[in-house]
């Protein structure tokens, strides 16, 4: 399952990587972050719920989530 994750905020490098660190740590989540895109691009197993993701980055880092398609 692939989902595309709108975040606010990230602006470098560092952010990229914190919003790819979250997300990784989930249990069949494979994810890669464009800041240009002000998005994370997610390949699931289905195992992770929506809210398990978005709570992964609002947790753990200064980021707004927008939403997931």
């Amino acid at each position: 399952m692939e989902k595309t994750m709108k975040i606010s905020g990230m602006s470098c490098a560092h952010c990229k990587a914190m919003v790819e660190k979250f997300l990784n740590a989930l249990p069949g989540v494979e994810a890669t972050a464009v800041v240009e895109d002000a998005a994370a691009y997610i390949k699931t197993d289905g195992k992770v719920t929506d809210e398990q993701l978005i709570a992964a980055v609002r947790d753990n880092t200064a980021f707004e989530v927008k939403g997931i398609e």
